[in-house]
């Protein structure tokens, strides 16, 4: 399968048909499936639509859909004859040769397999007198058809060489189907392979399907294996994605399509095909740097947070306003030439994101291979060279080896201060980093992270905040030496919007929480403080020693468990727009961040604005 055409639907994308096709063909796919609605929304002609598919390099896989065929009274059969004979004129001039034909949900049609496939052969017979095909696919709330079991049956029954099967992964999975009995298909039969992802909810299919779809890897089906299954039977055709989503037919289609892409490529991948053209993503061991960017009023404030969390001011860019502070092994870099892009005084942001990579250069290949835009950078003489990328929302990724006697180490960029290092206050490194997304790039931004970076993404969540709904998903690399955290509110529209806009934090790893939290409070850090009615409710739900509760209350210590293990955590104040630090202690096996917390946290934060006189607005 190393020469599998990958094509997109029409429909997974927004614009007019024109922009579809240029952002397909921008994103490196072979061909498309022309949606209906696309077609005739265009003023284009179909000869015209097929020659700009040329000029690009596409081809038309599939021209679909065609609702409503089988298994219906006479009169109604001559009805739907005559619309076919229609649409095979179109498709001689889009040159395409297969159409795709719906299990019916009409309340003509009748519960009659035999009939079923009477009429199927005789649309068959009609497409193959014009060089064409048809794919029968059974739609998940097909009125009486809506398993490829059932389907399969009855275009076994027409038994026309020019009739075979669509199968779409979303009406199999979707209706928890078993794709194992795909095997049992012969593969001159599949005529047509659509591929879509979804996240598990408890809703209608229908509206399932029409607003919630998502491309591979983004959502929780078994698409691997799926697909498995269908290259089982010596599949083939062509690899297309169809989905219908909300977000993605809203979005600029240029990154929607190369999103897309990505997913295929990383399917290929876990599938273990040959060609894929992709690097292994290296073993990853921890963050190398992250860095703030800051503008003069934000940066001083964040140089005294760090100093007071015990952070020790160790170096200082050879070329460029960028400190590296230090405390065991986390690294922050504070950046003093840019801000917070919202332009707000104060403002401060996370820029960037640097991973320690067992190899630099192939995790750049890597990136590259999975389509992600490299950042220029510029470097001064005798400068290390870094490779990043740019992530679905701007933030800049780089890959890294560190090591302070390696020539070629990042941390040669910087001449030492000559300080003395600082004692501390128990830092041992990066726990994890935790950045909000724009709410049309949420799973964009989970696809990136494990296609370009290697991260394995857990499900997402959702929260009730103070001031709305927030969905949240981790993503860590298989030892949770990387650990990010992506988080997005649902809804944010107009000026009511009190909370703290797309907040960010740098977690920060202890072995001690209460010690640290002593040690950074007598430094006068700038401790997040959390009420005492979380503190009665935590003693109600955990029932915790005496001393314990009592040093958390005290110290503004979060605290959750779950059956392998405990968190502590804490948060500075908000140092900036948007900007803070959270300190972390696990144990045992404990993989989350205390999501219950978080609306807690939030609060707090909003109560320290308003008492700061609205610091760090937006």
């Amino acid at each position: 399968m190393a020469d599998a055409r990958r094509v997109i639907a029409t429909v997974c994308l927004s614009g007019t048909l024109e922009d579809k096709l240029v952002a397909a063909a921008a994103a490196g796919f072979d061909g498309v499936e022309l949606f209906e609605n696309d077609l005739v929304h265009s003023a284009w002609s179909p000869a015209r639509i097929r020659r700009c598919c040329a000029e690009l390099g596409l081809d038309i896989d599939l021209y679909q859909p065609f609702r409503d065929f089988e298994a219906v009274p006479p009169d109604v059969l001559r009805a739907n004859l005559r619309r076919a004979e229609a649409k095979f004129d179109v498709m001689a001039q889009l040159g395409v040769d297969t159409m795709l034909v719906c299990s019916s949900v009409s309340p003509d049609a009748v519960d009659d397999d035999e009939l079923a496939a009477e009429q199927l052969h005789l649309l068959a017979a009609r497409a193959a007198e014009r060089g064409m095909r048809i794919a029968y696919e059974a739609l998940a709330w097909g009125r009486f058809v809506n398993t490829y079991e059932h389907s399969w049956r009855i275009v076994r029954r027409a038994d026309h060489p020019a009739l075979g099967l669509c199968l779409d992964s979303f009406h199999v999975l979707s209706r928890g189907g078993d794709p194992s009995l795909i095997r049992t298909i012969p593969g001159e039969k599949l005529f047509f392979l659509q591929l879509a992802d979804a996240p598990k909810l408890d809703m209608d299919i229908l509206q399932w399907s029409r607003h919630h779809r998502l491309f591979p890897g983004q959502g929780a089906f078994d698409l691997r294996g799926f697909t498995d299954a269908v290259l089982s039977t010596g599949y083939a055709g062509p690899w297309s994605l169809e989905v219908f989503n909300d977000v993605f037919r809203q979005a600029d289609p240029r990154p929607a399509a190369v999103d897309a892409m990505r997913s295929l490529l990383l399917l290929e991948e876990q599938l273990g095909l040959p060609d894929a053209g992709l690097a292994p993503a290296p073993r990853l061991a921890g963050y190398a740097f992250a860095e703030l960017a800051a503008d003069e009023v934000s940066a001083p404030r964040l140089a005294a947070a760090l100093a007071a969390l015990g952070f020790s001011r160790t170096g200082q860019h050879r070329s460029k306003p960028v400190e590296l502070w230090e405390q065991g092994d986390a690294r922050v870099l504070l950046n003093r030439s840019t801000a917070d892009e919202s332009g707000a005084e104060g403002g401060a942001a996370i820029g960037a994101l640097a991973v320690e990579s067992a190899d630099p250069a192939r995790s750049a290949r890597r990136a590259a291979a999975m389509l992600a835009p490299t950042l220029p950078r510029t470097r001064g003489p005798e400068e290390t060279e870094l490779s990043s990328v740019a992530a679905p929302d701007g933030t800049a990724v780089f890959f890294c080896r560190t090591g302070a006697d390696d020539t070629t180490s990042w941390l040669s960029d910087f001449a030492a201060t000559g300080s003395e290092r600082d004692p501390g206050t128990g830092v041992t490194g990066v726990d994890h980093v935790a950045l909000t997304q724009p709410f049309d790039q949420f799973d964009e931004a989970a696809l990136f992270y494990r296609a370009v970076v290697g991260l394995q993404a857990r499900p997402a969540t959702e929260f009730a905040a103070p001031f709305g709904m927030v969905r949240t998903r981790t993503a860590a690399d298989e030892t949770g030496s990387v650990r990010l955290a992506l988080d997005g509110t649902l809804v944010r529209r107009g000026q009511w919007a009190p909370a703290v806009r797309h907040p960010q934090h740098i977690a920060l790893r202890t072995d001690d929480a209460v010690a640290t939290a002593r040690a950074m409070r007598e430094r006068g850090a700038p401790i997040l403080r959390i009420p005492d009615n979380y503190y009665d409710d935590l003693q109600a739900r955990f029932d915790l020693p005496p001393e314990r509760a009592a040093a958390l209350r005290e110290l503004s210590i979060l605290y959750d468990r779950d059956e392998h293990g405990e968190i502590l955590h804490l948060c500075t104040e908000l140092l900036g727009s948007r900007v803070f630090f959270e300190i972390v202690e696990r144990t045992g096996g404990y993989a989350g961040r205390g999501e219950v917390n978080a609306p807690v946290r939030m609060a707090a934060h909003r109560r320290q604005r308003l008492a700061n006189g609205g610091w760090g607005t937006v």
